[in-house]
């Protein structure tokens, strides 16, 4: 293919398999812990890590990974002891945030504006080696985290009191999620860009929630939906010349309004299913017995 002939197009590619990976197995966790606008913002904070990353002259994705990690605790923490003014405090950080980006890139000696927008937005050209390194690092770290402890993961996500009862470190492994989604956002930042990554980490894990209805299925259909829209994002972004995020968040919506019509019909051959097994396994006794007369008569 013409498309791979290219190294930035191979870099691109490999960073959208991993963000087709990494984001909607963290996001299968947000969803069922209904902070779905979580990524989006971490993905404010990050700007300040991509803006300090200029201004001290090093790599702005490992600085947004700091910076991502440590709002991400943050924001645990205010869910935790913040009460009735959370909200403000988590405004004033997520703005905050989005405006120390803005700043620190404008005071950077090599930063500009047409910088930031490839960070919020996505760039297929601007992937470089270093870039792709941090990236496949990141990313092992987040499937290690998703995969590894799936089953503790998903139990603090399902009733964190439940979880607290079996035993389970309830605020260490919240605190874990909070600090694995912050780092998939920089992980997808290159690609989707900041202000698009939420999409890619919830939009897949709802598209997958209309066929499937176990944790396991949900998670599998939301990653191939992920890795498929990403490529394909991707690809249709190199040929068409349109920007890559816009593209792959456009593909996941189209996806995700295809299952649902898909779906439908499938949600009422399934029900008509539990009615007949359910009909089916109805004790002998509650059944009204449609020959009884001849019966009598035989035992006469």
């Amino acid at each position: 293919m013409e498309i791979l002939n290219y190294a930035f197009m191979q870099r691109a590619l490999l960073a959208a398999v991993l963000v087709g990976i990494t984001a909607p197995a963290v996001g299968i966790y947000l969803v069922q812990r209904r902070q779905a606008l979580m990524g989006d913002g971490i993905g404010h904070v990050a700007m300040t890590g991509v803006g300090l990353g200029f201004l001290l002259s090093w790599s702005p994705v490992w600085m947004a990974t700091l910076i991502s990690v440590l709002g991400a605790v943050l924001m645990e923490l205010i869910r935790w002891y913040g009460k009735t003014r959370g909200d403000i405090a988590l405004a004033m950080l997520f703005y905050g945030g989005m405006a120390g980006g803005v700043m620190f890139i404008n005071l950077a000696p090599t930063g500009s504006n047409a910088n930031l927008t490839s960070y919020l937005f996505g760039s297929l050209s601007t992937v470089s080696e270093s870039d792709v390194t941090a990236i496949c690092l990141l990313a092992a770290f987040v499937v290690v985290v998703t995969l590894g402890l799936r089953r503790q993961l998903f139990a603090v996500s399902q009733d964190e009191e439940f979880a607290r009862v079996t035993g389970l470190p309830v605020r260490a492994l919240n605190l874990l999620t909070a600090v694995t989604a912050a780092v998939t956002v920089t992980v997808a930042m290159r690609v989707v860009g900041l202000l698009l990554v939420s999409a890619l980490m919830v939009v897949p894990v709802a598209a997958a929630q209309q066929l499937t209805r176990s944790f396991a299925a949900t998670f599998a259909v939301a990653v191939a939906i992920g890795v498929s829209v990403t490529i394909g994002g991707t690809v249709t972004s190199y040929y068409q010349d349109v920007p890559p995020g816009a593209t792959i968040v456009l593909l996941t919506i189209g996806a995700f309004a295809l299952l649902t019509v898909l779906a439908a019909p499938l949600a009422r051959r399934r029900a008509r299913a539990v009615t007949a097994a359910q009909a089916a396994a109805d004790p002998a006794e509650c059944k009204i017995p449609a020959t009884r007369g001849a019966t009598d008569e035989v035992g006469v």
